[in-house]
């Protein structure tokens, strides 16, 4: 796999209108020649749709943006809900560890009732996550679930094996949490969190075949897999429910890749975001099939890579710990704390300007005498 350009020469173009022009400009950075070439052509249809879908859009906090001040600095879930609601969002997505002795997996119940109160009166729905789909983990999440009224949880396993070990293993858990969603009308989102590929996740979701197990797509970690970014958009597609926004700066490791985390649609961002966001918010014939674009800026966080290029058709999946940022060579914890509300406000902004564009493209693709001046 790379993750360069090809050579290849791209097939004549029509021409094109000047707001078609504009959107494939805007959703070109980062692919190589085939995936520019594989670009929709923006006709009114599109455009209406691309319209309806950004004006419907669900925009959430995530609770990892802000991990540093959870974890070493005081903050909480409060803090979360605060966040979302001065941001405008539709709402939050938060691990039950998130605010370490402050977390929602250490409240009582009455606290739990008070969060949850907090967030209905802020208009904002909660959606819950963990880092595994032990049975102990999953039984207090459900039953945390039910005390907030939560509907929405995000899971991943971190099994040590062979593939095929680790599959079966994990598909057996799929069932259990099938089991547990209709019997607490839940769905679960099963994450594709870098020792999976997305392939092996959409093989798993495809073999359990129930109406409640869903993907949650996240925006990085397939490079960790050796997946390119739209290969494994396009293996999950089907599956979607949820995904995770961020910015990734690619690190060859051998014949396989890690990352570290950047602020999303900068220049170190190496991830074709801005065509990964238009994929999922055309997810669905009748209705928008993603429910959640989770605003998940994880600056400074690095993964090693987990999956190569060579490694067979069933490998050895070792083991992964619980995802965390630590403290970075030459910062404080002072200074993160600091600077980590401001990255966390950046992506926000960023996200938000970035499907004004898109919208003010497909607007002008409709009325063309709509300026495209303010379009990127």
């Amino acid at each position: 796999m790379t993750f360069a350009t090809t050579t290849d020469p791209l097939p004549e173009e029509p021409i094109m209108s000047p707001p078609e022009e504009q959107f494939r400009a805007l959703l070109s950075p980062r692919l190589n020649d085939a995936e520019i070439a594989s670009l929709p052509r923006l006709d009114d249809d599109l455009a209406r749709k691309l319209i309806d879908r950004i004006d419907g859009v669900r925009l959430f906090g995530h609770a990892y943006a802000l991990l540093g001040n959870l974890t070493y600095g005081g903050f909480g879930p409060d803090d979360v809900l605060d966040f979302a609601h001065r941001h405008g969002l539709a709402g939050v997505c938060i691990h039950l560890l998130d605010g370490e002795e402050r977390s929602l997996g250490r409240m009582s119940d009455e606290q739990l009732r008070r969060f949850a109160r907090k967030a209905e009166n802020l208009g904002l729905d909660i959606h819950l996550e963990i880092s595994t789909t032990l049975r102990a983990d999953v039984d207090q999440v459900v039953r945390i679930a039910g005390i907030l009224g939560v509907r929405n949880i995000r899971v991943y396993s971190r099994f040590e094996g062979q593939l095929s070990e680790v599959m079966e293993r994990i598909e057996q858990d799929l069932l259990r949490l099938a089991a547990l969603a209709d019997q607490h009308d839940l769905t679960f989102s099963f994450e594709q969190h870098e020792e999976l590929r997305s392939t092996e996740i959409a093989e798993l979701l495809r073999r359990v075949n129930h109406p409640r197990l869903y993907a949650m797509f996240d925006f990085g970690n397939m490079v960790n897999a050796c997946e390119r970014p739209l290969d494994a958009l396009s293996a999950l597609a089907p599956h979607i429910l949820q995904a995770h926004l961020k910015g990734v700066h690619i690190l060859p490791e051998g014949d396989g890749f890690g990352h570290r985390g950047v602020l999303q649609g900068s220049p170190e961002d190496d991830l074709p975001g801005a065509r990964m966001l238009f994929e999922l918010l055309m997810l669905g014939d009748d209705e928008p099939q993603v429910i959640a674009l989770a605003l998940e800026q994880e600056n400074l966080y690095y993964a090693p890579a987990f999956r190569h290029a060579g490694e067979g058709d069933n490998p050895f999946i070792p083991y992964r710990d619980l995802s965390t940022t630590g403290i970075p060579d030459g910062w404080s914890l002072d200074d993160l704390l600091a600077a980590e509300p401001g990255w966390a406000d950046h992506q926000v902004a960023y996200v938000k300007e970035l499907l004004s564009t898109m919208r003010s493209i497909a607007a002008a693709q409709l009325d063309p005498t709509i300026s495209l001046a303010g379009a990127r």
